[in-house]
């Protein structure tokens, strides 16, 4: 009978173990997978039910292992021996320091992990080619975080084991058990696993870090979080996307190393192009100028070329470097301070005309071109033919 309750213990501890560290490892990836089937009306309610279930089986895998524990105990010593005072001061004597000195030990290395890891990792990482000190700072809080998340599990791991080897419960099956136990685990987790082996690469590769605006699997955003699992994103919504690193195929990091203005203005027809892209490079040089934005740049913003000549108006595409992350913020002041340029300048913006005429004709009462003498319909403001004004 006491043999039965012994093995039926191990097994017991060994399998609440396997639980735990399968909701650990995988309880995130699998709360997001049954959430994104979920209709969405009822996603916030089948979260918090998530939660609370994963809550309840964590406190019933504690459970199982105090009460394997304490049936191992019982199984071996007896139940009346163990339930006398002199027993239980006894167990107390033998086995009371050995597991508040690992108690200990575990805390105490998550301490030292704690306060040396960040500042060695701060002087390990230095400064490579064109990378500046806000990356690296990222990079390094970044690399802070995954290792902090391992160094745990380690630490949790060591710890148990090492009361499980004072209590006199044999590692061996425990060891062996897991071993066969993750056999069978990783056939059906391979998903986890190539989102593991990802991670990995993803991290050591430095492809973004926490901090960085990144697109992957399609999804853009702020980085939140990175771990050996998954890529936590923000996009502009304020939606937080939870994408597993093995769904990752594609990485495009907007804020690596520095960031640039890629701007498209349209100017109309009839414009002096000389004379706009002398208007544009003069804002761009009084926009590097300025004492608040100036700072944000790298070079200022200026033309690269007349890009396309649309239905509309005549492109020109304006370039220019500045420093991660700030580009959105330089397109719109840039952009603030090209119209109110334009419009003191007399440069037209152009814009989609549509005009209707209902049986009226178009001949008389049309405007005449100095130009080119084209005849232009009544209200025209520039030339159909040569884009020539028809005000002057």
């Amino acid at each position: 009978m006491w043999e039965w309750i012994t093995d039926s213990a191990v097994w017991a501890l060994i399998g609440s173990v396997v639980v735990l560290l399968l909701l650990f490892l995988g309880g995130d990836w699998v709360q997001d997978r049954v959430e994104k089937a979920v209709p969405e009306k009822w996603r916030e309610r089948a979260h918090k039910n998530l939660r609370l279930a994963f809550w309840t089986i964590n406190g019933i895998m504690l459970a199982s292992i105090a009460l394997a524990a304490a049936a191992f105990i019982i199984a071996r010593e007896g139940i009346y021996a163990v339930l006398t005072p002199e027993t239980i001061q006894r167990w107390f004597l033998e086995h009371g320091p050995g597991i508040l000195v690992i108690l200990v030990v575990g805390v105490g290395l998550w301490f030292v992990l704690k306060k040396l890891l960040p500042p060695l990792l701060r002087r390990i990482i230095v400064r490579t080619k064109g990378e500046s000190k806000e990356g690296i700072r990222k990079r390094t809080d970044t690399l802070i975080s995954v290792f902090m998340s391992v160094g745990q599990v380690v630490i949790v791991l060591l710890v148990v084991f090492m009361l499980l080897s004072e209590l006199k419960v044999p590692i061996g099956p425990a060891l062996a058990g897991l071993g066969v136990v993750g056999i069978a685990v990783g056939f059906g987790a391979q998903y986890l696993i190539r989102d593991l082996i990802a991670g990995v690469f993803v991290i050591m590769e430095n492809q973004y870090r926490v901090g960085d605006v990144a697109k992957v699997a399609d999804i853009a955003g702020l980085v939140e979080a990175v771990n050996l699992r998954k890529t936590v994103l923000r996009d502009l919504d304020g939606i937080v996307h939870h994408v597993p690193n093995g769904e990752i195929r594609v990485a495009s990091n907007y804020t690596r190393h520095f960031a640039r203005v890629n701007l498209n203005v349209s100017v109309a027809y009839g414009t002096d192009l000389n004379h706009a892209i002398s208007v544009v490079n003069r804002v761009g040089q009084e926009l590097a100028a300025d004492e608040n934005w100036g700072k944000l740049l790298i070079t200022a913003p200026q033309v690269l070329r007349v890009n396309n000549l649309g239905d509309s108006g005549i492109d020109i595409k304006i370039l220019g470097d500045v420093k991660p992350m700030q580009q959105w913020a330089v397109m719109g002041e840039l952009r603030l301070r090209l119209k109110k340029a334009f419009d003191e300048e007399g440069i037209e913006i152009p814009w989609p005309h549509v005009k209707l005429y209902f049986g009226e004709s178009q001949s008389g009462g049309g405007l005449a071109c100095k130009a080119c003498s084209h005849v232009n319909l009544p209200g025209s403001k520039f030339c159909a033919n040569c884009g020539a004004s028809l005000s002057s």
